[in-house]
């Protein structure tokens, strides 16, 4: 999902996680709605010449958790977190 929106226009790309019914789409629109406000309080910024220059989601801290099983076991479980980055850019680069 993260590679199907750089390149794009901001307001387009905001556009199609919008629309498209998948988990990781709503996180990553979130994700580029907030770097849009950081970007948009930091100065003189364009926000209709902005576009997506690069969307990075990286593996993050694992939660390492046990669950319980039959005779006295333990199975792990492991809880997979992720770090996601969104670079925005003004005009063509």
């Amino acid at each position: 999902m993260a590679h199907n929106v750089q390149g794009l226009g901001v307001e387009d790309a905001m556009n199609i996680l919008r629309f498209t019914p998948n988990k990781p789409a709503g996180i990553i629109y979130r994700v580029m709605k907030s770097a849009l406000a950081n970007a948009t309080q930091s100065g003189g910024v364009d926000v209709d010449a902005m576009i997506v220059k690069e969307v990075m989601v990286n593996e993050g801290p694992m939660w390492k958790r046990f669950m319980p099983r039959a005779q006295g076991r333990a199975t792990k479980i492991r809880k997979r977190t992720s770090h996601i980055t969104v670079i925005l850019s003004e005009g063509k680069e």
